[in-house]
């Protein structure tokens, strides 16, 4: 079985919430018009996917320096 990485499974999980809170309370809002309703769930996709993208960058860099840590010590 192929292990997910920890920055995959918590934007997943991000983009479950963003969805089902979106499916759940736009429908029900009626004080915002419809194009304020899509920008709003679109900016919390984009801020989801950029999270997405920080949190690889960061796994890259520490798996980096575990690799550099090893060189250094052998």
């Amino acid at each position: 079985m192929k292990k997910f990485r920890k920055s995959t499974i918590i934007s997943l999980a991000l983009l479950v919430y963003v969805t089902a809170t979106a499916a759940y309370f736009l429908p029900r809002n009626t004080e915002i018009s419809i194009t304020e309703k899509y920008v709003t769930v679109g900016i919390a996709y984009v801020v989801v996917v950029l999270a997405w993208l920080v949190m690889r960058q960061k796994e890259a860099m520490q798996r980096k320096r575990k690799e550099q840590e090893g060189k250094d010590i052998h």
